[in-house]
């Protein structure tokens, strides 16, 4: 006997059909995905948030009549890693950091050969974004 013949547009191929695991990995492929795409520009705005919070720390550097002196160490050091950044001032006296985190605590000094300024500490909690500082050598530095 004979079975009826139908278009192979009518009926489904073995190839067509999809079991059911792969239909739920493709759904949670595309799922995935989809879901993505939605999120992205919001990882891209904390992204942009945190950039824009990011905050600096400059001034002069003195001696105890108020010039400006060049060539002096200043140190940056973060209180939650303890990791210390550097800078020489400029001529002018002048010194910055910038990118810092708006979450540590920072503390400030600046150091020449025999003299010392007091620490200044940046908090986490101060919500300035800009820090102006003017760091006095005034200090003889201790013998060491």
């Amino acid at each position: 006997m004979k079975r009826p013949t139908t278009s192979p547009a009518a009926s489904p191929t073995k190839s067509m059909i999809l079991s059911p695991a792969v239909r739920m990995s493709l759904g949670l492929f595309l799922s995935l995905g989809l879901a993505m795409l939605l999120l992205a520009p919001l990882v891209h705005a904390q992204k942009k948030d945190t950039a824009q919070q990011l905050r600096n720390v400059h001034g002069v550097v003195e001696d105890k009549n108020e010039t400006p002196v060049g060539a002096v160490v200043v140190y940056l050091k973060d209180n939650r890693d303890l990791t210390v950044k550097t800078y020489i001032s400029e001529d002018n006296g002048q010194y910055h950091f910038s990118g810092l985190d708006p979450d540590a605590d920072y503390e400030l000094h600046a150091e020449s050969a025999d003299l010392t300024s007091n620490t200044h500490t940046v908090s986490s909690f101060d919500s300035r974004k800009d820090f102006e500082v003017t760091l006095k050598l005034d200090k003889k530095k201790a013998a060491r």
